[in-house]
């Protein structure tokens, strides 16, 4: 079963130096009927101004993937951590039993990121914070994992819940295999370009809600670039 949500029909909103799409419910927008998906519990496509962002504010139990699609978002926190994570690179904080932190934009045009909230298998624990790349190159016509919480990622951000985070780049034509296992919640969401999942047409910020699916064959319309979740 793939359920499509359309880019245009999701909820958003427009701070001026934030615009934002919410493919579940988040802060001001809310439906009952799309609250999460699975442990996937938000999935915010951003874009953000230059010399703006997100000031020290606090989370708990919660795990936060930054997937970087263009400029870059500068990180800092109540641990002491600081970091630029840019286009390709990918950022995890784990918010354990509690954390504050900043996100901004310090470079002079816009940066678009995907925020990608899966709720831990465990509450609590000592919160921490890692960015890691994940060349585009590396990563062509293939999916690879870039945050999991499964033991054999090694190459994975580590992340505090049974999901895994991939991402891939496909050439027009070409296809990205995946066999998940059927009782698990997928979501796909291309961050450019326009793919077909198991004939189902997903165009670019669209997303994907997928379950009871035994393989996942994922073909580029055109050159595509996509983040898929695998959550319990």
């Amino acid at each position: 079963m793939i359920e499509l949500r359309p880019f245009a029909k999701l909820g958003g909103a427009d701070h001026g130096w934030l615009k934002a799409k919410h493919h579940f419910s988040f802060a001001s927008y809310y439906d009952p009927d799309n609250v999460s998906h699975g442990a996937l519990r938000v999935w915010n496509d951003d874009e953000i101004a230059p010399n703006s962002g997100f000031p020290a504010h606090p989370h708990a139990n919660m795990e936060i993937i930054t997937y970087v699609r263009e400029g870059a978002i500068t990180h800092q926190d109540s641990l002491g951590n600081k970091g630029r994570t840019e286009a390709g690179d990918v950022q995890v904080m784990s918010a354990g039993s509690g954390i504050r932190h900043s996100e901004y934009n310090l470079e002079p045009s816009k940066t678009k990121i995907f925020q990608i909230w899966i709720e831990p298998t465990t509450r609590g624990g000592q919160p921490t914070w890692g960015s890691k790349p994940f060349p585009k190159a590396d990563r062509s016509g293939k999916l690879v994992t870039i945050a999991s919480g499964f033991d054999g990622d090694a190459d994975a951000l580590p992340i505090r819940a049974k999901a895994r985070v991939l991402a891939t780049t496909l050439k027009a034509g070409e296809s990205a295999e995946y066999a998940p296992d059927k009782a698990r919640h997928l979501y796909l969401v291309p961050a450019a370009g326009s793919i077909e999942v198991n004939g189902v047409r997903v165009n670019a910020r669209d997303g994907a809600a997928i379950r009871d699916e035994a393989t996942l064959k994922i073909t580029a319309l055109e050159d595509a670039e996509l983040v898929l979740v695998d959550a319990a």
